[in-house]
């Protein structure tokens, strides 16, 4: 039987992971846990029971006014040119599932903030994965430009951790 702590564990990963679902049964136990269904399902030792939830459809926008098309249209090119600068930027992946450490203690400084200059090979955070931590290095000379997770956030596999402008 898994603990509440395990379990809580899963809730976080499959909330922040693509899976809809996710089904785990071992020794009669069962656990079914579902994201975006609109149910609440519930645990049991023997038997598994959803509960729908009631919610409320989103209003129906209406034509918009000329000036808020103006406005969604500003948005859509500047998140495009956004994209666009994203494109040209290095991104630092995490090379493993884990915790991500912005500094090597709770009491000191980050190893790297927006504006730092980064050269290859230096540390820019730490992974913990099964108690070891292990540095991350800059693949690339350039500028730190953004810092895309949070000091103690669990992060994925290839998943984006800082934006560099490479020199």
């Amino acid at each position: 039987m898994l603990k509440i702590q395990e379990i809580r564990e899963l809730i976080k990963l499959i909330d922040k992971s693509s899976i809809n679902e996710f089904k785990y049964e071992n020794d009669g136990s069962k656990i079914v846990l579902k994201k975006d269904s609109g149910s609440v399902v519930s645990y049991g030792a023997e038997e598994v029971v959803s509960q729908p939830v009631v919610t409320q459809a989103p209003p129906v926008k209406e034509q918009a006014p000329a000036a808020e098309t103006v406005k969604e249209n500003t948005e859509v090119k500047q998140e495009t040119k956004k994209a666009d600068e994203d494109a040209n930027l290095h991104k630092v992946v995490s090379p493993m599932v884990g915790t991500f450490y912005a500094a090597s203690s709770p009491d000191v400084d980050a190893f790297v903030k927006p504006g730092d200059k980064v050269s290859k090979d230096s540390i820019v955070c730490i992974i913990e994965a099964m108690k070891l931590f292990n540095e991350i290095e800059s693949e690339v000379n350039g500028e730190i430009v953004k810092v895309l997770v949070e000091n103690g956030q669990l992060v994925e596999y290839g998943q984006p951790l800082f934006l560099v402008k490479a020199e």
